[in-house]
């Protein structure tokens, strides 16, 4: 009887993964290019010598919040406007609440740049390796 119902389930698998083929396959072409991607970002980046600060800003940018915008009325004249909300600041243009979050991302990547040598003190040889 366990033979049985091994056999069955493993023909019930094989018929669910035909049946999800094209996404499962879809999934592992999308986990492939990105891997390759990533590869190849790798060696332009040994290559690059800047190639530290802009990561420092994308792990800095993934820590600062989005801007949200919202629909209101206009103080002024009662029309219906799009504003933009940026830590807890309410801008009118999408191009300065860019600029305030720009402004907080290079301040995030500056304090670890201050924060460092402390940390490379503590590691107690003073080098990255």
């Amino acid at each position: 009887m366990y033979q049985l119902l091994s056999t069955a389930a493993a023909i019930f698998c094989g018929i669910a993964l035909y049946a999800f083929r094209r996404p499962i396959l879809a999934a592992l072409r999308r986990f492939d290019a990105r891997n390759v991607a990533r590869k190849d970002q790798e060696m332009r980046d040994k290559r690059d010598r800047l190639a530290h600060f802009r990561h420092t800003l994308t792990l800095a940018e993934d820590q600062v919040e989005e801007i949200q915008s919202f629909a209101t009325q206009d103080e002024r004249t009662g029309l219906a406007v799009t504003r933009y909300l940026f830590a807890g600041e309410t801008f009118a243009a999408r191009d300065d609440a860019e600029a305030a979050r720009q402004e907080a991302i290079v301040a995030k990547a500056r304090e670890f740049y201050r924060e460092l040598p402390v940390a490379l003190a503590q590691r107690g040889d003073g080098r990255l390796h």
